[in-house]
């Protein structure tokens, strides 16, 4: 497979919060491109199965968020938390864990296009989950990839969920320059 060295072009729906809406649910649908999140921006971006899942819910987004003002601190414009989710369950998940989201953007990719587009798309029908994002975390220079950390073993209805190289502690030590723990050789991205 083939390393691919720019992110999608894609189009993702995501929900606005718009005070002119009223009532209970003051939220609208906004479009959001790649070149918007990511254009002349550096971006660290990491993508888990799901929203509201163990691992994910008690260390991959937490972890991130206690180490956001670090990450800022190293010239990280945002942090993007992606699941093959949508936007629903997102939000509810963001207020499910307390989220600042002035530290993290959750990113919703319902359809899976962009996890499909960068080659991340598997099937997790063996514990009933359909198609989701592998485990991965990458970061990115106006559009452009420079560094992915991609969790072994990927595949189709895989046993386990592997948790050892996307981690917040792996990608800023990787963005200061020191040895990224538990990672010996670096890892590309897949093109599907």
């Amino acid at each position: 497979m083939a390393a691919i060295e720019t992110v999608p072009d894609v189009v993702f729906k995501t929900r606005v919060r718009d005070e002119s809406i009223g009532g209970p649910n003051p939220y609208d649908w906004k479009d959001l491109t790649t070149q918007e999140i990511f254009g002349g921006k550096k971006v660290v971006l990491f993508s888990l199965p799901g929203a509201f899942t163990p691992t994910c819910s008690s260390n991959h987004l937490p972890r991130y968020e206690e180490l956001a003002d670090e990450f800022k601190a190293q010239g990280v414009d945002q942090i993007v938390c992606l699941s093959v989710n949508d936007a629903f369950v997102m939000f509810q998940w963001g207020k499910q864990q307390n989220l600042d989201t002035s530290k993290i953007f959750l990113l919703p990719d319902g359809s899976g296009e962009f996890t499909r587009k960068m080659g991340m798309l598997v099937d997790k029908s063996n514990i009933g989950f359909g198609m989701r994002s592998w485990r991965y975390s990458m970061l990115v220079n106006d559009g452009t990839i420079e560094k992915i950390f991609v969790e072994p073993g990927y595949a189709d209805n895989f046993g386990d969920d592997p948790f050892e190289v996307s981690d917040a502690d792996t990608m800023l030590a990787y963005i200061k320059g020191q040895d990224a723990p538990g990672v010996s050789q670096p890892v590309k991205a897949f093109e599907g």
